[in-house]
């Protein structure tokens, strides 16, 4: 079951995407397709349904993480604003996404004319996104359940490659699948914080990095529920 809202609730949720945009912008975020990608997605209908409306609509667009299940999180608006501004995404380019969740990640990437490709490695939430996406009208995002560490290499190479959950290491067969020229942004680190990495590729076996300050994401898991 997805939720149906009524017009009357819907105009207040595009407000409330609004004052979310330009709080965005006052932490930094300057990539105008990012911001009308999230001003765009109906972020209340991605949480976990148990969760009570009246909490959905206190916090829905605040800049949170919040339950989706499965023991997951959706990120804070910020860092999906952030991940996905430093991935510089072009339309039509080839993204692969390591951690489905919910999808709302997945969404905006869409929404910037991304060709995703996304792994999650949670049955249930894998099981659940792979139908609510298209529901939503994404119908054009390739869904794989599996070991995000070993990404897909029948499919590579990516352009772009987004880690939506706390590496303990970088994963080598992730930098394989990625293109000369391409980026990835992925978290790394054990514990409650990782680091956020920007790696560029610049040839077969050498690559550009930055470190990019501290983030909060739950565990990059490895191997098949």
């Amino acid at each position: 079951m997805f939720y149906h809202v009524s017009k009357e609730d819907e105009y207040l949720f595009q407000g409330k995407r609004r004052r979310l945009v330009e709080q965005l912008r006052l932490k930094g975020i300057l990539d105008e397709a990012v911001l009308k990608a999230i001003e765009k997605i109906p972020r209340h209908l991605f949480f976990d349904q148990s969760t009570a409306r009246p909490a959905m609509l206190e916090h829905a667009y605040s800049d949170k993480a919040l339950p989706i299940g499965a023991g997951q999180t959706i990120s804070h608006p910020f860092t999906v604003a952030f991940q996905t501004e430093k991935l510089e995404i072009k339309s039509g380019e080839k993204v692969l996404e390591i951690g489905s969740g919910c999808g709302y990640q997945t969404a905006v990437l869409v929404e910037m004319g991304a060709k995703v490709f996304t792994i999650e490695r949670q049955k249930s939430l894998y099981d659940k996104t792979k139908l609510f996406l298209p529901y939503l009208g994404y119908k054009s995002v390739r869904f794989f359940y599996g070991d995000g560490y070993k990404g897909l290499p029948q499919h590579a190479p990516f352009d772009k490659i987004i880690v939506t959950a706390g590496a303990p290491y970088l994963p080598n067969d992730l930098l394989v699948q990625l293109r000369t020229g391409g980026i990835m942004v992925i978290p790394i680190g054990e514990g409650e914080q990782q680091e956020m990495y920007i790696l560029k590729k610049t040839s077969d076996t050498t690559f550009e990095r930055q470190v990019l300050g501290k983030f909060k994401f739950v565990p990059l898991l490895q191997n098949k529920a």
